[in-house]
């Protein structure tokens, strides 16, 4: 059986092969158009991985898509009707958007099965549950507690319920304009960064503010869990509800101050910063409430986290060291890019009623680029390269150096973060790496922190975290003693988004990493992404060349080769 998963209707668009239960590759549509984020239709990640499992469009029998069209349409209309005088920007934004969605699902099947006769069956999953239950169903858990929260899909922005075999129990959903993706979007938009893009920058901006500011209680009257673990919203701070391009209201503006404007050279004000702080500290009390409440409901010892708001890693810290759950798991494509996964496992153990037999533990499920074409692209590039044998012996021995190198091996990652495929690494000892590489490389602001990649069995020696963590998905405390030794890494608030780098899940990177860690006493790495910011990941050989002679990076190693600047 083959299954084709396709993430198309809101952003992150994505595609993925699952055949007879076995994830064959994923892929995202935004590092082949070189638009991150993109809501383009995913026609070239669906035909690479097509290519990558070997399979011809004949050869697929179910397509699985993460969205159902015709979901809570009744709540959409009677939302609608309460504001008739934004009946324009919903008619855009709920209608006409997904009428314009729904044609390039059905011009794409009629591109690829001419013959309606020969057409795979297609199913439309609700997209929570291709949040929440295709978590669960690739997590390593035989039953949890599950979460899934973003800003809304469909019309649901949350969904809670419990795991046991391929079985889930649905407790509860919340539903627009109660969001607390939204809630933190407009704190995100006030920053003078882009909502729905740039929360990541909010979380890392958050440290430098005050979290018991007098903003607090401002920020905690604007959105409450209630007993059932929904989410309530005080709309009247927002104006996200109207669709208009503003994510907070004037009410926001009054208390907090002026926003920041969307120039990244515009400095923050104590109020940016403040507002980010405590923005973050509520999302963090929110998502804890509903953890505990999950727990107190079911009693499960683990619990699996989805939806874009499970990219804030701060939270899902917090979670792991302040509820009664032994462990959290988050999928390395969380967000929207991973519900192509989702809808496939959703389909196949729930619908069709397969058992479970898919550990989702290693990300490396994209293309891959053999030594012949590498050299290849290097000679039509006439760039200057030198071939080992052992290229982990001799990154390490640059990074030693203090060099900053671009390391593209093997397959390429799913999801947001770099781990250890298609990177940027550096020495974590050097205290002016952190600068360098945000001022040099990746073209960025200056407050942003780097995290630092670690061998499994290192962990504990320098970081607060009693789990592995692969995907890079939940931030721990730097120990008090290891802060100063690693500065590059170390955030302000003695935090690090950390990744444990398994032996067996990628033994090349462990390598580099164990070498590097021979040379300096320290088996740790400084990992970003090998990309520059507003780009994605780079996903070819072409790409990664393009990046490294236009940004300070010192070295290339791309497969066995390596490519240096003077």
């Amino acid at each position: 059986m083959n299954i084709l998963g396709i993430n198309y209707a809101f952003h992150d668009s994505s595609a993925c092969i699952v055949r007879d239960g076995q994830l064959v590759c994923a892929l995202e549509e935004e590092r082949f158009t070189r638009r991150k984020h993109t809501t383009d239709f995913p026609r070239i990640s669906a035909r690479r991985c097509l290519e990558l499992a070997g399979l011809k469009a004949s050869d697929i029998t179910h397509v699985a898509v993460s969205i159902k069209p015709s979901l809570h349409w009744s709540r959409k209309a009677l939302y609608a009707l309460r504001y008739l005088t934004n009946a324009k920007p919903f008619i855009k934004h709920e209608v006409l958007r997904m009428w314009w969605r729904q044609r390039d699902l059905a011009d794409w099947i009629a591109e690829c099965w001419p013959d309606a006769a020969q057409r795979p069956q297609l199913h439309f999953i609700p997209h929570h549950h291709c949040h929440a239950a295709g978590t669960f169903l690739v997590s390593p858990f035989d039953s949890a507690a599950i979460l899934s929260v973003d800003g809304s899909g469909e019309w649901s922005t949350s969904f809670l319920g419990r795991g046991v075999g391929n079985r889930i129990e649905p407790f509860g959903e919340s539903f627009f304009p109660h969001s607390l993706g939204s809630f933190y979007e407009a704190a995100t938009e006030f920053c003078g960064f882009q909502p729905n893009y740039d929360e990541g920058k909010t979380m890392g901006l958050a440290p430098f503010g005050d979290p018991n500011s007098s903003f607090y209680d401002s920020v905690r009257q604007m959105i409450r869990i209630n007993e059932d673990a929904g989410i309530e919203v005080a709309t009247d701070w927002f104006a996200y509800q109207y669709w208009g391009k503003k994510r907070y209201g004037a009410k926001f503006e009054q208390t907090f101050g002026k926003g920041r404007g969307k120039n990244k050279k515009e400095p923050f004000e104590k109020h940016h910063l403040d507002v980010a702080a405590v923005f973050q500290r509520v999302l963090e009390e929110c998502g804890l409430a509903m953890a505990r409440w999950l727990h107190e409901r079911t009693r499960e010892k683990y619990l699996v986290i989805s939806g874009g708001v499970s990219l804030n890693s701060v939270m899902n810290g917090r979670i792991l060291r302040e509820t009664p759950f032994e462990d959290v798991y988050i999928m390395a494509a969380a967000g929207d890019n991973g519900t192509s996964i989702g809808a496939a496992y959703y389909l196949y153990n729930v619908i069709l009623g397969q058992p479970r037999s898919f550990v989702h533990l290693s990300p490396y499920v994209g293309t891959e680029y053999d030594n012949a074409f590498i050299k290849q692209v290097l000679d039509e590039a006439k760039a200057p390269y030198t071939y080992h044998e052992n290229v982990a012996d001799i990154a390490a021995q640059l990074l030693k150096r203090g060099r900053i190198i671009g390391w593209f091996q093997g397959r390429m990652e799913i999801g947001p973060r770099a781990l250890g495929s298609r990177s940027i690494l550096a020495d974590p000892t050097q205290p002016g790496m952190k600068d360098k590489i945000n001022a040099e490389v990746k073209h960025r602001e200056a407050y942003r922190p780097f995290a630092p990649s670690a061998i499994v069995e290192a962990r504990n020696d320098y970081f607060d975290i009693g789990v592995e963590d692969p995907f890079m998905l939940k931030v721990c405390n730097v120990l008090p003693d290891k802060r100063e030794l690693l500065p590059a890494i170390t955030h302000v608030d003695g935090t690090a988004r950390l990744q444990t780098v398994n032996r067996e899940t990628n033994p090349l990177y462990h390598q580099l990493i164990s070498k590097f860690g021979a040379l300096s006493g320290v088996p740790v790495v400084l990992n970003t992404s090998f990309n520059i910011m507003g780009e994605p990941i780079v996903e070819s050989p072409v790409n990664a060349l393009r990046c490294f002679y236009s940004t300070g990076l010192d070295d290339l190693v791309i497969g066995n080769y390596v490519v240096s600047k003077s």
